[in-house]
């Protein structure tokens, strides 16, 4: 990787408000940091990135973020081990997957030493905002966003790109239950979900309070065409345990290529569960709930790593999955989390230091 010409400035807040924080009681990405990184596209180039202290953006009310929708980010974590020190996990590939984003919605690239190093300076500087009780880390939000004026329909000329800090607790807590959706869609085929863009959650809000109306925290996202088979679970990539085999969709350009997701098949490919890659039919699903060979259904994701599904809604009835001793879902979100907070070897090469 190359590194960056110019060293990124940092100008410091001069008055943190961290003394003000309850780290015992922290509910997920409402509290910020006392810093961003900040880098501006101007010119037909990305400017060196700085650091500054966290505060309100000014754009013009014609920022073409506010008319046509190009926006991207990424999630990711920060956790610090007992002994203090601080780690990234897989970090690259957020780089990777916030440049696959941009190149869908005609933003330009972000450098990778811009990203990289940009993330290092700041998270060198917020590490006391890194919490260490159970379950805790400081949530990463990287996002570009169109800044450049303009009620024409076409790309901006310019752009920020931010990284923004909140320091959380565990995202989710217990199983949730879901509803197979059948008449929204969360994609479509040529369109832009494989990329981390607003548009895609935005579209996601309705459909799932629909949900939430009839007693399901989430949605179980199905195929834009047929909705025959299952994708994704809310903001989540979803896992099925049918017997002891772990499935999950394809990813496509309807589906996300999840980071946890390529962690959790990786890891489970390591412990010898056998693993398919497949479409999954909700007619397979149903069949298999009602004789008993479902065992578990889990969403996979940066916030929650695994948030497992005690049941599921289809065409008016409820369907009930089994407590299992010895869950997938607990050892694989074990693993991962043991690898995140330096408990245990890493023999993928996963952990990135920071501190």
């Amino acid at each position: 990787m190359e590194t960056m010409a110019n060293k990124i400035a940092i100008e410091k807040t001069k008055s943190s408000k961290i003394q003000d924080i309850d780290f015992d009681n922290l509910s997920f990405g409402s509290v910020y940091s006392d810093h961003m990184l900040v880098c501006d596209y101007k010119n037909g180039v990305w400017n060196t990135p700085k650091v500054a202290p966290y505060q309100p953006i000014t754009l013009d009310p014609s920022a073409k973020i506010f008319h046509y929708g190009q926006s991207i980010f990424e999630g990711m974590k920060a956790y610090k081990d007992e002994n203090g020190k601080v780690w990234l996990f897989r970090p690259l590939d957020n780089c990777k997957r916030l440049n696959k984003s941009a190149q869908r919605l005609a933003i330009p690239e972000i450098p990778e030493a811009y990203f990289m190093e940009g993330l290092q300076t700041l998270i060198q500087l917020e590490k006391d905002w890194i919490p260490q009780n159970p379950g805790s880390s400081l949530y990463i939000r990287p996002f570009v966003f169109a800044s450049g004026n303009g009620f024409h329909a076409s790309p901006a000329d310019e752009y920020k790109f931010i990284i923004a800090c909140a320091p959380s607790g565990s995202y989710f807590s217990g199983k949730v239950k879901v509803l197979i959706e059948e008449t929204y869609s969360r994609a479509a085929n040529g369109g832009v979900g494989y990329a981390k863009a607003g548009g895609n959650y935005a579209g996601q809000f309705y459909p799932t309070k629909l949900a939430a109306d009839k007693g399901y925290q989430q949605v179980i996202w199905t195929d834009d065409n047929t909705h025959e088979f299952i994708e994704e679970a809310g903001a989540m990539n979803v896992f099925v345990r049918i017997n002891d085999t772990l499935m999950t969709a394809p990813t496509s350009d309807r589906i996300l290529d999840g980071i946890t997701r390529k962690s959790i098949l990786k890891i489970a490919e390591d412990e010898g569960i056998k693993t398919e890659v497949r479409k999954i039919s909700v007619h397979e699903l149903v069949e298999a709930a009602e004789n008993g060979s479902l065992k578990e259904m889990f969403g996979a994701g940066t916030a929650a790593v695994v948030s497992p599904i005690s049941g599921f809604g289809y065409h008016g009835k409820d369907y009930e999955l089994p407590e299992v001793d010895n869950s997938y879902a607990s050892l694989l979100k074990k693993r991962i989390t043991d690898i995140q907070y330096n408990r245990s070897e890493d023999k993928f090469g996963w952990r990135h230091e920071v501190i």
